[in-house]
């Protein structure tokens, strides 16, 4: 096992380099990988040595213990990306994942907004205060661009061009993208910078675009909490998380025609197939229009 654990390392090491992962994502691998290397230690393997039916037995009894087929599924990923790791570097002669399928996970269709919604939770804000303006500001902000709430929460200053009406995002992977406002979020973003960001900024002089009242930058805790207030107030039943807005940006572009390799770009995806899911939320959308109101449906 003691050679099991510096391959296990050392692939991790290459994933946190190269890829430039999160360290939960890196320590899911990790967790994912060790619980393997056990299972082929009781079975009298190394991780080189494993063949299919290792593997195959491995999924066999997760599936007897009561694993979710998301979590099965996501530590066969783990699996098949361990032995590319191994096979790029000739340390097997062949690929113990190949063959091998997945559990059918079902499709994970996010939550979102309808337009109508949209709009209440954007005037939800009362803006004819500092912090009232400084939220409308980061709604409006966030529908338009699709960030992600940890993404807005840092932005600087000197991020955001005005004149060209662009933010310039550091993403996931440390993966720089230029993304438009549009006109209403910039009309907002204007007030709140000529009318409230003053007030709370102080005499700090902090580069934080948006604010507490303390001057201290936005935090994603905060700003989500503020997100289920305004929704109770504009009387939005749907559970919201805090990508709520920013699967409503992606699913309204669809809804209207946008390219789906455009709002890949805008969200920042580095793979297609993760922007797809669009795709079907505006499928099943009109799936219920057309159940709704066509005299077959």
């Amino acid at each position: 096992m003691a050679a099991d654990g510096d391959l296990i390392d050392r692939f991790l090491d290459v994933v946190w380099a190269d890829e430039g992962l999160r360290a939960a994502s890196v320590a899911a691998y990790g967790a994912d990988m060790r619980a393997f290397a056990a299972h082929a230690a009781r079975r009298g393997r190394s991780l080189t040595e494993v063949g299919r039916d290792d593997i195959t037995a491995y999924l066999a009894a997760e599936v007897a213990a009561g694993r979710r087929p998301r979590t099965t599924a996501r530590r066969l990923s783990s699996l098949r990306r361990f032995y590319s790791y191994l096979m790029r570097r000739q340390e097997i002669a062949c690929d113990p994942t190949d063959g091998i399928e997945g559990p059918r996970t079902g499709l994970n269709l996010p939550r979102s907004l309808s337009e109508e919604d949209v709009g209440r939770l954007l005037e939800a804000p009362d803006a004819h205060d500092a912090e009232g303006l400084r939220d409308r500001a980061m709604l409006e902000v966030l529908y338009a661009t699709g960030l992600r709430v940890s993404e807005l929460v840092h932005l600087k200053t000197h991020e955001v061009d005005r004149l060209a009406g662009v933010v310039r995002v550091m993403g996931k992977g440390g993966k720089e993208r230029l993304v438009p406002l549009g006109e209403e979020a910039l009309v907002w973003l204007d007030r709140y910078m000529r009318e409230a960001r003053p007030a709370l900024t102080g005499a700090t002089g902090t580069n934080g675009l948006f604010l507490t009242r303390r001057a201290a930058p936005m935090t994603r805790q905060a700003f989500w909490y503020n997100i289920k207030r305004y929704a109770m107030k504009a009387g939005i039943g749907v559970p919201l998380s805090p990508h709520t807005l920013r699967h409503a940006f992606a699913t309204h572009l669809i809804d209207h025609g946008a390219d789906l390799r455009a709002v890949q770009m805008l969200l920042g995806h580095a793979d297609l197939s993760t922007t797809q899911i669009y795709t079907h939320v505006a499928r099943e959308r009109l799936k219920r229009f057309h159940q709704k109101h066509h005299p077959r449906g």
